[in-house]
């Protein structure tokens, strides 16, 4: 369930989720000089991250973390990542990943109320710690949590968690018309209990096509599973944050959505839709770009909401709903799913992107960590939402934000999350 302390908790670069890829490749390409700050932030309220984990094996487990570099094995590896043909990540790409020797220092600052956990960087490297520091993070809070624990007690967690996951598989074998993915790497509850979901997954989904696969890149090798992962709101919020004067803000959304397609076409045109609020980006997709792009995916806000909306969206402008696709992805549990399964089928395809709730249930609460990119070249990022509880940025850049790309909703709604 927990790994051995002697062995450090992450000992590939590959154990991340694929997106930071799938991401880079672009990043590398048309951003690189761009320096991007991240900053770790505990959702829960009331409770404080530093007197949750063991502060020393933090800075080890970040610095080990820090040097590990792609060998030639992982290299091979993300060679062959495209289930569409032709090679996803260019001979260039991997080269640039091979000369990567360590990444950005994280800065840890024990404050006297909170913990400061934040890296900057070139964003073509940088990148690749959100992942990473939010694992390490995770893992070591459970560990602290087993730590004060009975053999007992924590023979009988691992045995909750292990029965909690066969309910779900006895659930979704009857309704083998839901197909879904692992998305649960940034807040699993360790490595190898990840390791072990997907495997008990593997081998109980062996003969449908309900499992699709995991964001997580080192267990998909490791299982022969589909890495899954397009892109996150980290790429529309420092796009945005570079823009000149709100002419180009408001022109930074659909550039990035132009930008992704040429790079990777039909292949992952998957368009994450609730940057600056869903409204605006129904406004902001083409037509054109809706014939052309597989789906859509769905992080925050009212899931049926969106669906609907979605669905009217395609019928609006003469296409056919049911060709189209709906990634859910936002606190999903497995009655939410089977709840929009049984109202979207027959009007819109859907598959599930299956996180917290699929890689860290056994029956602790769950930490709401996230690792932002709040700077890009000195200047503050926002992301507006569907859910203003995940709005972040500086309160003025996000009336501003507002302003620019038409969000409407109440503004008395949140409380803006100044870093």
């Amino acid at each position: 369930m927990l790994r051995n302390r002697q062995e450090p908790i992450i000992t590939s670069w590959l154990d991340l989720d694929f997106y930071k890829f799938t991401m880079g490749l672009l990043v590398w390409k048309q951003f690189p000089d761009v320096q991007v700050r991240y900053v770790l932030k505990l959702r829960n309220k009331g409770k404080r991250l530093i007197e949750m984990i063991d502060m020393l094996r933090l800075e080890e487990e970040l610095e080990s973390a820090r040097t590990i570099g792609f060998n030639k094995t992982d290299l091979h590896y993300l060679r062959g990542t495209n289930e569409y043909g032709e090679r996803m990540f260019p001979e260039a790409y991997l080269k640039f990943l091979e000369g990567i020797k360590a990444l950005p220092r994280v800065i840890v600052i024990r404050g006297s109320d909170e913990l400061h956990v934040e890296v900057k960087g070139p964003w073509p490297i940088a990148i690749f710690w959100e992942t990473l520091v939010l694992s390490i993070v995770n893992e070591l809070h459970y560990e602290f949590e087993l730590m004060s624990m009975t053999k007992l007690e924590r023979a009988s967690i691992e045995a909750n968690g292990l029965s909690r996951l066969k309910e779900k598989v006895d659930v979704l074998k009857k309704h083998p018309d839901i197909k879904f993915s692992d998305f649960g790497t940034r807040r699993r509850f360790s490595k190898s209990w990840q390791y072990r979901v997907d495997e008990f997954l593997t081998e109980e989904f062996a003969n449908t096509d309900q499992f699709l696969g995991t964001s997580c890149v080192k267990s998909a090798e490791r299982f022969g599973l589909l890495p899954m992962g397009t892109n996150a709101h980290e790429l529309q919020m420092v796009c945005a944050a570079l823009a000149k004067n709100d002419e180009e803000l408001k022109a930074s959304h659909n550039q990035v959505l132009r930008d992704w397609w040429s790079l990777y076409e039909t292949g992952l045109s998957i368009a994450l839709t609730d940057t600056f609020g869903t409204e605006f980006f129904f406004r902001d997709f083409t037509q054109i770009q809706a014939v052309s792009w597989k789906g859509l995916r769905h992080d925050s806000g009212d899931p049926v909401i969106f669906g609907n909306q979605a669905i009217h969206f395609y019928k609006r402008n003469g296409i056919a709903p049911e060709n189209k696709l709906l990634v859910f992805s936002d606190g999903l549990d497995l009655p939410k799913i089977v709840e929009l399964q049984d109202r979207f089928k027959d009007r819109i395809r859907t598959t599930f992107g299956w996180g917290t709730n699929l890689t860290n249930d056994l029956g602790l609460p769950a930490l709401s960590l996230v690792m932002k990119a709040v700077e890009a070249n000195g200047r503050p990022t926002v992301k507006l939402s569907d859910n203003l509880a995940k709005a972040t940025g500086p309160e003025q850049e996000i009336v501003r934000y507002k302003r620019v790309f038409g969000y409407d909703e109440n503004p008395h709604a949140f409380i803006p999350c100044d870093y």
